[in-house]
């Protein structure tokens, strides 16, 4: 039998928790290329779209800790686990913070190097 997966309830999510999880890169491209998949994706479909060559254990240990900071739901499927961003939750807490953060990634990975 499968471990429960634990979820914090909406109210327990703090901005410490979600800057925290969000200080690793992997992490800020996992959310990203999430959002871009309201119907979830699994650790496998997340490094084939970052085209990031991890061990699968990391890539879970990422999707833990996006979980546990309430970033993300996680659901099983089968043998697979699918995850989605807390979106609209997100929002509602947090009014654009989520939005603001992306976008800064977003421009930091566009630059060309130096």
């Amino acid at each position: 039998m499968a471990r429960p997966l634990t979820h914090p309830h909406i109210d327990a999510v703090t901005v410490a928790g979600i800057l925290h999880a969000l200080s690793d890169p992997v992490r800020l491209g996992i959310v990203n290329k999430l959002l871009k998949s309201p119907a979830g994706m699994n650790c496998t479909q997340t490094t084939l779209k970052l085209k990031l060559a991890m061990p699968k254990s990391t890539c879970s240990q990422h999707y833990r800790i996006l979980r546990e900071a309430g970033l993300i739901v996680s659901e099983r499927r089968g043998v697979d686990l699918s995850s989605r961003v807390r979106a609209s939750e997100l929002e509602t807490r947090f009014p654009g913070l989520l939005a603001s953060i992306l976008k800064s990634y977003k421009k930091e990975t566009s630059r060309p190097a130096r």
